[in-house]
């Protein structure tokens, strides 16, 4: 199943509390709440670019399943990671002690990132 595609935030779960235990501040947290997101995905065998826009701030990610890169987190730190497909739909990633999980389902793409006991949940409708 490719992930190619641009997908666009459909709902979201605990944003808030996830982005200011993140350190995020308060200010950035209330725009980023109420602005539809986009994210575009590129797979080229093992190989993704992943874009994320949300209002003028755009994040890029590449990287190579199995392979070792540098990751951009939504405070903008830089921290090192690996990508691991599960299945043919699940990426799966732990970066800084966060665990990043995105599956896709049809045009539905479901990111679940979890910190400590606290969940922030996205979903995603390619477009």
């Amino acid at each position: 199943m490719s992930f190619t595609g641009k997908y666009e935030l459909q709902s979201q779960e605990n944003f808030e509390p996830f982005m200011k235990a993140l350190g995020l501040p308060d200010d950035q947290i209330q725009k980023g709440k109420d602005i539809k997101s986009t994210s575009d995905i590129v797979q080229d065998g093992n190989k993704f670019k992943f874009t994320v826009t949300i209002g003028s701030k755009v994040m890029t990610n590449e990287f190579t399943l199995g392979e070792e890169f540098e990751f951009t987190m939504p405070t903008g730190e830089k921290a090192k990671t690996v990508v691991q497909m599960e299945g043919n739909n699940k990426l799966v990633a732990t970066v800084k002690g966060i665990k990043y999980v995105s599956e896709l389902n049809g045009d539905v793409m479901t990111s679940v990132v979890t910190m400590g006991d606290l969940t922030f949940k996205r979903v995603m409708k390619r477009i």
